[in-house]
């Protein structure tokens, strides 16, 4: 491993610069390759005049400081912290060195979406003094130097931030404090023989990983309809049956096993998208190398088993029809991975939108059903679950809208990479205005129960989303952000969700 520690104290001969030397004492010790850099040492203009700070010609110190960085894996600031934050020599540092084309690019137009990180191989670590209690820093006042560097500095340009050291209060200190906080740090090179980070560290980050992998904003409109279709079945007394939880536990890990598996074959696709957001593009793991193929396909054997683990229990505990109940629970399961998974890969068919629709409303809603007893050929739970399917239509085709030219070079056929941007956003305006006009024609021949005038509201929502395809998409410029227009429709879901669910209680 190759350590460069930067001191950032404008003298060396400060505590600092004695923290700075037991760190690298100990990482010596861990037989890690280490070079320091003092910024007061360095001949640079802290300022930048140009336009750009790329415009900026380097001095010779900088261009040494750079050709340091590009070589470090792991990167060690020792600093104080003044009225908050770092110290003007080291902000100029930064200001000068993290400029674009070194720490981060900018995509061309119609490449992708906000910036490329360039220093995303490496890890960081703050060791920062202050005369403030650390706690008080932390708790009271939020920490604003530490987020500022770890977050929008570092953070910005991919280097990921391990451990956050903070010291102190420096100013009534004695020499036991400061000799026991020399020791720590020492400690904390000697640390480096394992790595960057600790061992819960390493489980944290991992865990994070996990979560989110699962994806688990996504679940909750399956679980609505699911408990929609119960509802409908027995009323509120569904949600103290045993079924009811045998069933939700069966959904939500089909749904883990059914998102880990998109993950794992769409990975093609999420390399080549450069505008994934935070509602499309997958959750990155595996392109952003947060788990391995490998972790992803012991997570969705475990799920799968769980999956028919909490199947099997539920078709003992439930109380409709056995066969009807395993049916559609096969359906459900073979309909969720076949989405990206052979032999149906559906998504690849341009079937992939009606899948999710299906999955994720009427399909759950029929089983949340017949779990509690309802009879499948019931109209029921087919009239309750149609405006909710065609509620989600838009969203999930609207989704396809970012990732189009990445699944149009991975094969993929989305509607909006077999019939363009143009073609999705008319599927989404025609789907959102049905699922408007069937929800409000239930009310007003009041043909299910739970539906109440508030569903009319969703004609008004589904006037903004038309609104926002003609204004805010641009159907010629291809794979586009459009998180506005993506929060619009998938919050369209509610009215068809929420309203009868609602009254059904």
């Amino acid at each position: 491993m190759n350590v460069l520690l930067v001191l950032g104290h404008p003298r060396t001969d400060s505590f600092c610069g004695a923290l700075a030397d037991a760190y690298c004492e100990g990482a010596r010790e861990a037989d890690v390759d280490v070079r320091e850099l003092a910024v007061t040492d360095l001949e640079f203009d802290p300022d930048v005049h140009a336009e750009c700070p790329s415009d900026q010609p380097l001095e010779p110190d900088l261009r040494e400081a750079e050709r340091d960085l590009e070589w470090a894996d792991h990167l060690v600031f020792v600093y104080p912290n003044w009225w908050g934050t770092m110290p003007a020599r080291l902000k100029g540092f930064f200001d000068r060195l993290f400029r674009p084309g070194f720490a981060f690019s900018f995509y061309e137009e119609d490449e992708g979406a906000g910036k490329e990180e360039l220093l995303d191989d490496k890890t960081a670590e703050l060791i920062v003094t202050m005369d403030v209690p650390p706690r008080i820093y932390r708790w009271l006042l939020r920490q604003p130097g530490n987020h500022a560097l770890k977050r929008a500095t570092l953070g910005y340009a991919g280097v990921r931030t391990t451990r956050v050291t903070n010291l102190g209060p420096i100013e009534d200190s004695d020499l036991e404090e400061r000799e026991a906080w020399l020791e720590d740090v020492r400690e904390l090179g000697r640390s480096l023989e394992t790595g960057p980070e600790s061992g819960l560290s390493r489980a944290k980050r991992t865990a994070a990983s996990w979560l989110k992998a699962l994806r688990l904003q996504f679940y909750p409109m399956a679980w609505v309809a699911y408990t929609i279709g119960a509802l409908a079945a027995v009323g509120s007394d569904a949600l103290t049956t045993g079924a009811y939880w045998l069933g939700l536990g069966f959904l939500f890990f089909l749904e883990a096993a059914t998102v880990l598996s998109n993950e794992y074959a769409d990975y093609e696709t999420d390399r080549r998208n450069t505008f994934a957001g935070p509602f499309t593009g997958g959750s990155r793991v595996l392109v952003d190398g947060e788990l391995s193929f490998g972790q992803v396909q012991i997570g969705i054997a475990v799920f799968l088993a769980a999956t028919a683990a909490f199947g099997g229990a539920t078709l003992l505990a439930g109380a409709g029809s056995t066969a009807a109940t395993a049916g559609t629970m096969g359906t459900l399961a073979a309909l969720a991975l076949g989405y990206t998974l052979s032999p149906l890969k559906l998504a690849y068919r341009t079937l992939g939108e009606l899948d999710v629709a299906v999955t994720h409303s009427v399909g759950v809603l029929v089983l949340g059903f017949v779990v509690l007893g309802g009879a499948w050929h019931d109209p029921l739970p087919w009239l309750l679950g149609l405006p909710f399917l065609l509620s989600v239509l838009p969203s999930i085709t609207l989704a396809g809208v970012p990732d189009v030219d990445a699944d149009r070079l991975a094969g993929k056929r989305t509607v909006a990479a077999r019939f363009g941007v143009d073609g999705a956003a008319a599927v989404a305006a025609t789907t959102a205005v049905l699922a408007a006009l069937t929800g409000a024609l239930w009310q007003l021949l009041d043909l299910v129960p739970g539906y109440s005038p508030a569903i009319y509201l969703g004609l008004v929502h589904t006037a903004a989303i038309v609104w926002l395809l003609r204004n805010r998409l641009e159907p010629d410029a291809g794979a586009q952000r459009i998180d506005l227009l993506m929060m619009a429709s998938l919050s369209y879901i509610t009215w068809f969700g929420v309203v009868p669910l609602v009254g059904l209680l």
